[in-house]
């Protein structure tokens, strides 16, 4: 849930032949691998559960196995980057990831690939930190914006590249290749950052593994109850392991008060306004990264009979609009009152997804699916670089790294709760219109023949599609209350 880099940002200025952006942009090859593992699962999934005989619960926990591996220990990692130099920590989640990878391609049953996938999060876990503590200690306040704004919009385009690159692979070469890929990329990511990342002056520090363990219990109880609620019949195991995740979560905030050596989370960042509302504006878009792509492949694949390629295209106009307008809302972040920017943004996503979810039926004709996907790409280029930039635009420096580390693992938790919960509710919709489709995976990758069952699976798609509607509505509510910047932070001459 919370990481923090607390000393990272007074430390002793770098040498001054350090060159900041092509270190960025080594940066970047690897966070956008890494980041697009958080989707590219998606449209593989009804390969994946034909494949290895597994209900789409279970291999939604594909997903769901990483995200919570990638989100718990980055509680600490970012602290060992400071300990042991953030070059080296991210250089070693590199080889972790990328040698997972070919674990997670070379599995044979669902079990062992969920396995896999908790020690790709971890090599995620060690890379994603250092990325952040890089930026902030390697670029000079007047491009610190635009770095951030760089790091921002390669997390919202990844997120809706993933499915897309998914599906190609996935009906070119088998589902296995979303994770094969992975290894050449990671090569080339490592020698990159090998040449062009610096190595800067580490720091001692205090980890606090009690923090760590209250958080990372808390996470997993819920993450796993939520989940797994419906297939149990919301029994008291299951209740008793939601209640005891939120106890862990709130002894794990009231230790960080009591803390008064180094907290993962100093809680004084939230006293800045625009720094809480960015997490709370960053942890609904993790959740929606993490939960919009499900019922449209499946609705895509099973209704439509679409292959892995043609349902991945659905989502391409929204990655095309995200990756023209990035230049364009960049150069908005430092000009613009943040809540214009991302409350427009969110208000695309919200027009966006509930005029999405209106057009899963049978036989609709896809440009009336490519409409509002196009709204949603533009509010995605709105929310995810003014948001990055905003988060930490009031903090003072020393407490820079800490903030960035914070709002990089809010974001994580709201990839996990929206995973989770669009697992349960794809499993409740699917069991209240098809019995015991919930809990086999026989559809599969093939196309539903009967053209009464494709409607009622058209239906039960069309509301799990409303979750992400709900929680891009929820934050609008939040980014309301953003306050003008104290001051440019990150820009010159503003």
């Amino acid at each position: 849930m919370f990481l923090v880099t607390q000393a990272q940002t007074s430390a002793p200025a770098p040498a001054t032949d350090v060159k900041p952006w092509p270190a960025l942009f080594a940066l970047v090859i690897g966070f956008f691998m890494i980041l697009i593992d958080l989707t590219i699962v998606t449209v593989a999934t009804p390969s994946i559960s034909s494949d290895l005989d597994a209900s789409y619960n279970k291999v939604i926990w594909v997903s769901s196995a990483y995200m919570l591996a990638y989100a718990v220990p980055v509680l600490i990692t970012g602290r060992l980057g400071d300990r042991f130099g953030s070059k080296y920590i991210y250089m070693a989640g590199l080889i972790v990831f990328s040698l997972a990878s070919l674990w997670c391609g070379l599995t044979g049953s669902v079990e062992m690939l969920i396995v896999a996938r908790v020690a790709q999060g971890l090599g995620a876990s060690m890379m994603t930190p250092q990325t952040m503590a890089i930026i902030t200690r390697i670029f000079p306040p007047a491009q610190r914006g635009q770095a951030m704004a760089v790091w921002g919009a390669t997390a919202g385009v990844a997120m809706v590249v993933g499915p897309i690159l998914g599906g190609v692979l996935t009906d070119a070469f088998g589902w296995e290749w979303i994770f094969f890929v992975n290894v050449p990329i990671g090569i080339v990511a490592f020698l990159a950052a090998l040449r062009f990342v610096p190595v800067l002056p580490t720091h001692e520090h205090r980890f606090d593994w009690l923090g760590v363990a209250l958080s990372g219990v808390g996470l997993f109880l819920l993450a796993y109850g939520v989940q797994q609620g419906h297939q149990e019949d919301w029994d008291t195991g299951i209740i008793a392991m939601i209640a005891g995740g939120l106890v862990f979560l709130v002894v794990f905030v009231l230790w960080q008060a009591a803390n008064k050596q180094e907290p993962l989370v100093p809680l004084g960042l939230f006293k800045d306004r625009n720094f809480s509302v960015s997490n709370l504006a960053i942890t609904t878009m993790g959740a929606v990264g993490a939960s919009f792509g499900y019922p449209i492949i499946l609705y895509a694949e099973a209704v439509r009979g679409d292959s892995p390629t043609q349902a991945a295209l659905l989502l391409f106009p929204m990655a095309i609009m995200s990756i023209l307008l990035a230049k364009v809302v960049g150069n908005l972040v430092d000009n613009v009152h943040p809540r214009l920017v991302v409350g427009f943004g969110f208000l695309c996503n919200v027009v966006g997804f509930f005029w999405l979810a209106t057009q899963l039926q049978p036989d609709v004709a896809v440009w009336r699916i490519v409409l509002p996907m196009i709204v949603v790409g533009i509010g995605q280029a709105f929310v995810w670089a003014p948001t990055a930039a905003t988060a930490t635009r009031n903090l003072p420096m020393h407490l820079a790294g800490a903030g960035a580390g914070v709002y990089n693992a809010t974001r994580q938790v709201g990839s996990v709760l929206g995973s989770a919960a669009i697992a349960v509710l794809l499993d409740a919709r699917l069991a209240h219109y098809l019995p015991g489709a919930s809990s086999t995976g026989e559809t599969g990758a093939d196309r539903i023949g009967d053209a009464h069952v494709a409607q009622l699976f058209s239906d039960a798609m069309r509301d799990a599609a409303y979750l992400p509607a709900v929680v891009t509505l929820l934050g609008l509510v939040f980014v309301v209350f953003y306050e003008k910047p104290k001051h440019s932070g990150y820009a010159a001459g503003h």
